[in-house]
């Protein structure tokens, strides 16, 4: 009798056991269930609302301070790649150099430029640098157009180039997300870690544009004039000249303006390379003859294509100091700007001055970089001892180490995704 109310007894015990357990274990079922049912809604234009959601909210709790430490690759969406286009002209050479070394990391593709306004010592210089540095050969993602295209500034044939380099990373620079067009006099503000971890929390169909249709003076200074950039048919560059007609403002399709510079998703620039509806090439052969057209080609064909504008982000990420209202260049950046560079949070600025003492202070304070050395991030193991450039020794490159620059570029990134922001300032 004692051993049947032993047997009971237990076996009372293992079913109150067993509803412990159960209880949780339904529960989460339950949960996972919800939010696989979660990874299946869209949004109106076809965006999954999860990403989007763990876009906004995942930055705060994810931003390491300053104490950098490799994360763990599970804690971590898989990092984007990202494609840039750096390019300069004669006496760039030496920041071109500088301002890759600043941004390398090996996961990215790079193309340089120096146009023919360039010495060819100057562009030799270039590509013996690029071709027989170490790290580059290793990673096989670097690329220089070794014939050089010859870039008016204010006329059509600097799109001519950015299109040249991103037809140039769609055939031979594997897969990349975004695409981003900077110039030697452009520098980051935060390392390529910080930029790498921001972005994997992001959908990666959002494009990166300074926009406006409202184009103000520009109508009749730039739209209705017509000019003809020599960089199309001479050897040598000269500025562009005036045609006496003038023309009206087109009625195919809408005019935006904005910055020259631009981060560009994937789907887009395969797009405006590609041009299946024809848009792109229709409004390319309008900005032949229109006065800064980097500042106006891809903003229209994105706000007149319906499957892009609805992925517009509006800004450039990019500090620039201008004049009110205004002018066709802005300041050159310097000590006195290292604060507001900071408070911006954004993760590039320009205009800079080669070897100007902020660059300096950039390296030492913001990328923690030595003369002449990579920026520092989680695939750098070396140590930096003896002037030793710490990623001489190469680890994980899918680890990433974020510091204080991804906590402040999550903080733009938050903001220029708010309500406020995002959708009312899309191609308006």
């Amino acid at each position: 009798m004692k051993r049947l109310r032993s047997y009971y007894s237990h076996l009372r015990h293992h079913h109150v056991m067993e509803r412990k357990w159960i209880f949780p274990l339904a529960i989460g079922s339950m949960v996972s269930l919800f939010l696989l049912f979660l990874t299946t809604l869209t949004s109106p234009d076809g965006t999954s609302f999860l990403p989007f959601y763990r876009s906004l909210s995942s930055f705060s709790s994810r931003f390491v301070e300053s104490k950098l430490r490799p994360l763990p690759i599970s804690t971590l969406p898989p990092p984007p790649r990202l494609a840039y286009l750096i390019s300069g002209s004669a006496g760039d050479g030496r920041m071109l150099k500088r301002t890759l070394q600043a941004l390398y990391h090996p996961l990215n593709s790079y193309v340089v430029h120096l146009d023919r306004e360039s010495s060819a010592e100057e562009r030799l210089d270039l590509q013996t640098f690029v071709a027989g540095h170490e790290v580059f050969k290793r990673f096989g993602n670097v690329r220089m157009i070794t014939k050089a295209n010859l870039v008016t500034y204010r006329g059509p044939t600097m799109v001519a180039n950015t299109l040249h380099a991103a037809a140039i990373l769609l055939r031979d620079g594997g897969d990349w997300d975004w695409f981003i067009n900077l110039s030697a006099s452009d520098y980051p503000l935060v390392t390529p870690d910080d930029l790498l971890h921001t972005f994997s929390y992001l959908p990666r169909d959002l494009n990166f544009i300074d926009h406006t249709s409202n184009i103000g003076w520009k109508e009749f200074q730039r739209a209705k004039p017509i000019i003809i950039d020599p960089g199309l048919y001479m050897t040598k560059k000269a500025d562009v000249f005036w045609v006496t007609q003038r023309r009206s403002v087109p009625t195919a399709f809408k005019l935006f303006t904005g910055s020259a510079w631009m981060a560009l998703s994937r789907p887009f620039v395969d797009y405006t390379i590609w041009g299946w509806d024809n848009l792109p090439r229709t409004v390319l052969m309008y900005y032949a003859n229109f006065i800064s057209s980097p500042e106006g080609y891809f903003h229209t064909v994105i706000c007149n294509a319906p499957e892009f504008r609805n992925t517009t982000v509006n800004s450039d990420l990019h500090f620039i100091s201008w004049d009110n209202p205004p002018k066709q260049h802005p300041h050159h950046l310097n000590l006195a700007d290292m604060r507001r560079m900071i408070e911006s949070n954004a993760p590039f600025a320009r205009k800079f001055r080669q070897d100007d003492p902020v660059l300096d202070k950039i390296d030492s304070e913001l990328l923690s970089r030595g003369p002449g050395m990579f920026t520092p991030g989680g695939w750098c193991i070396g140590r930096r001892e003896n002037e030793t450039d710490p990623c001489s020794e190469i680890g994980n490159t899918t680890v990433l180490r974020p510091g204080p620059g991804a906590k402040r570029l999550g903080t733009m990134i938050n903001s220029l995704l708010s309500n406020e922001n995002f959708r009312p300032r899309q191609c308006k």
